[in-house]
């Protein structure tokens, strides 16, 4: 899938996709669907608004923003309708949203990544807020073009965009989120394992 030029106007009124076979509008609009609410659930991360909830909320919206990803990797190569990227206006600025999530995350955000398991395992810094911030960048990007009825356009980019970035750090994010959840309820000392253990059976 080659990248192409991009922000040519399609013509004088950047005009919506004339034809769109139901199979890939149906597609795009549950891809759709999948990134508003991933976007949702990620600003009001950033907000502080769910406290202890945040890390398993967050595991939700990232899981389901990959399965979305999934299926736009199953299909064939979604072909634009149009030979350059039409404008979809100025995207909204995620630096807000990531200074947020580190400031929620703070103290777990960063961690240790490989560049590529395949090419270079080479360990590097990653952050969480860094990797949820540019899924929500990659996501957004797309759904303008979606709002433009732009369908080719948006899944097109969502599936390009999936397979050259916003995939690899929404799977570098899930599988931090899901460490800290494993570790916040499986980390515990042997005295406080014990005790729940005898309450539990006592109970019984």
């Amino acid at each position: 899938m080659p990248d192409r030029p991009v922000h040519e106007p399609a013509g004088p009124t950047g005009a919506a996709d004339a034809v769109v076979p139901d199979e890939l509008a149906d597609l795009a609009a549950v891809t759709a669907a999948d990134a508003r609410a991933y976007l949702g659930v990620v600003a009001e991360v950033a907000s502080g608004q769910l406290d202890e909830t945040a890390l398993s909320v967050l595991l939700l919206a990232t899981s389901q923003a990959l399965m979305a990803g999934a299926r736009l990797g199953a299909v064939a190569d979604v072909v634009p309708a149009q030979r350059f990227e039409p404008d979809a206006g100025i995207d909204p600025d995620v630096d807000p949203l990531r200074l947020g999530l580190a400031n929620v995350m703070e103290g777990l955000d960063d961690y240790a990544d490989v560049v590529d398991p395949l090419t270079n395992a080479t360990l590097a810094r990653g952050a969480l807020s860094d990797d949820l911030a540019s899924v929500a960048a990659d996501l957004v990007h797309g759904l303008r073009h979606h709002e433009r009825g732009n369908i080719t356009e948006a899944l097109w980019w969502w599936q390009f965009s999936y397979l050259s970035s916003w995939g690899l750090r929404a799977t570098a994010a899930l599988r931090v989120l899901q460490s800290l959840l494993a570790h916040l309820r499986l980390d515990v000392d042997a005295e406080t394992a014990a005790d729940a253990e005898f309450e539990a059976l006592h109970q019984a």
